[in-house]
């Protein structure tokens, strides 16, 4: 087929529009098999633009019996010799997607907008029951008029709670939520299937405190790949696309292939599981022919930056893949909670890493580096007290300095970075967001040079390196660049560099907290022994 005429399904999310309307489609239709065959009732935490949406919308199809919509597929082979397959059942479908829930009762429309359009449909008299009576009194109907058990499927059940940031709204959502739903558990006789899904689980709140029996497939290596695309997809169902965005960014296609992995693969929802790649941020790829940012560009994420703030953590420790957590914070979130780093696992900002098996933890790091960059382009102005702090331009700026060995230059821009940093009282903040900004501007540079940012006792707190320079960092507060200079001369980090041919550069800055600006910056060209 001609690439013009291939249809990307960028922004649909509806499985019988994607199959009527000719859309490529990636076959996840096996998961639905082993679901039915495993369980009752679901929970599946994922985070944004992964195909939560679709998924649940071709549960739907299926459920509806629309056996046409999955003529190739594989679950019409694997349900070609069961008489049973293909049933309609009475499904009730609530996308929590569509609306906002800052305002006062709009949890109670969305759910009361439903209840009409069903009640509509089964000839229903809502009488005076309460919303959760209502739905009991539908589902029990609709059980009764089909002879069948009915399928209640919910897309994105805590968009209402994650857009509430007033207390006391946060407090009703949760208790409208906690009465309606609990209708799954007190009718489970009446239903045949459900299916939830979100980008966190709250944990002893919302509906999960009376649905306890809901099975939490967030974590299992058995459904790691229900969303997002693994590479073998990406390569069996995009292979004419790769093609494209290779010729056009003038690189193979293997070449090609590692671009893609290294800016939206990485995404890795149990342990030793296939990584997965961001859905959106393929698809845009290739209709683009260009690697862009995609799915980070769709929204910063100011309330997980907010979390981050408040809670004091330190960000550096995302990029070390040893920052762990048990099971139990990455499947449950509480609101109240000091960790935001549970948070940012769940909406997609961070992923599994590394899995420790006798503690039964795991380490967290960012997924791929349109997450990395962006993210870290998101966090710079907070901690610089400047929205303009980590635009491209600075960053290029900086390379180019790098690039030709201009160490006044780079001591200006220092300079100026620094003088933005804001200073609380508690010196523990101060120091902080000190080393926060070097480990922000240096992990920016590593998109453009070979930059290293370390921490550890015995190694220079940064490295950067280019086709003609190595420059070697040392960074100190409150003390002296000779004093900085010393240390990368006593500690040897120099020495890993002598047989190199390009130019070594050692600085040493002292930044005096004060008077809030580098009152010390020692460049020195190092002589090979």
């Amino acid at each position: 087929m001609d690439i013009s005429k291939r249809k990307l399904p960028i922004g649909v999310q509806d499985f019988e529009s994607i199959r009527k309307g000719g859309y490529l489609y990636v076959d996840k239709t096996a998961y639905i098999y082993r679901l039915i065959n495993s369980a009752k009732q679901y929970f599946l935490s994922r985070p944004r633009r992964f195909g939560k949406s679709l998924f649940l919308s071709t549960l739907r199809a299926y459920f509806e019996g629309k056996k046409e919509l999955f003529e190739g597929l594989e679950i019409a082979e694997l349900e070609k010799d069961d008489p049973d397959a293909w049933q309609e059942y009475p499904v009730f479908y609530i996308d929590f997607n569509r609306d906002e829930y800052k305002s006062d009762f709009s949890i109670e429309k969305a759910l009361e907008a439903h209840l009409i359009k069903w009640e509509s449909v089964y000839g229903v008299d809502p009488g005076s029951f309460t919303l959760a009576g209502r739905f009991q009194n539908l589902i029990e109907t609709a059980y009764n008029k089909m002879g069948k058990e009915v399928v209640v499927l919910v897309d994105e059940y805590d968009k209402a709670l994650l857009e509430v940031s007033d207390s006391e709204r946060l407090e009703h959502n949760k208790a409208v939520f906690k009465g309606f739903f609990s209708t799954l558990k007190s009718y489970d006789r009446y239903i045949k299937f459900a299916f939830i899904t979100g980008v966190t689980k709250f944990s002893k709140v919302s509906i999960f405190s009376d649905l306890n029996h809901l099975n939490d497939i967030s974590l299992s290596k058995e459904y790691s790949g229900i969303c997002g695309i693994t590479e073998n997809e990406m390569i069996s169902s995009f292979s004419q696309e790769i093609d494209a965005l290779a010729k056009e960014e003038k690189i193979n296609r293997e070449e090609c292939i590692y671009e893609l992995r290294k800016m939206y693969d990485g995404y890795h929802f149990s342990h030793a599981s296939e990584g997965v790649y961001n859905p959106f941020s393929i698809l845009n790829a290739f209709s683009k022919k260009e690697f862009g940012t995609y799915w980070f560009s769709t929204g910063t994420p100011t309330f997980l930056i907010e979390k981050l703030k408040s809670s004091g953590f330190d960000a550096r420790q995302f990029t070390t893949d040893e920052y762990y957590v048990d099971e139990a914070s990455l499947t449950d979130y509480r609101v109240e909670s000091e960790n935001p780093v549970p948070l940012f696992y769940q909406t997609g900002y961070l992923t599994i890493k590394d899995y420790d098996k006798e503690f039964r933890s795991y380490a967290l790091g960012y997924p791929n580096e349109e997450v990395k960059y962006g993210f870290l382009k998101s966090l710079a102005p907070y901690y610089l007290c400047d929205e303009k702090a980590a635009s491209p331009l600075d960053v290029r700026n900086f390379v180019k300095d790098l690039r030709k060995g201009n160490t006044d230059s780079l001591r200006d821009r220092f300079t100026a970075l620094f003088s933005r940093l804001p200073y609380p009282d508690d010196e523990r903040i101060v120091e902080q967001n000190f080393q926060n900004v070097i480990y922000i501007v240096f992990m920016l540079l590593g998109q453009f040079t070979m930059t290293e940012v370390h921490s550890a006792k015995g190694r220079a707190d940064c490295i950067a390196e280019t086709d003609d320079y190595i420059y070697i960092f040392e960074f100190k507060r409150d003390k002296s660049a000779d004093e900085a200079l010393k240390q990368i001369e006593d500690m040897g980090y120099a020495k890993p560099y002598a047989a190199d041919k390009r130019t070594l550069i050692k600085i040493g800055v002292n930044f005096d907290s004060k008077e809030r600006t580098i009152d010390g910056w020692k460049a020195e060209p190092a002589l090979k022994e």
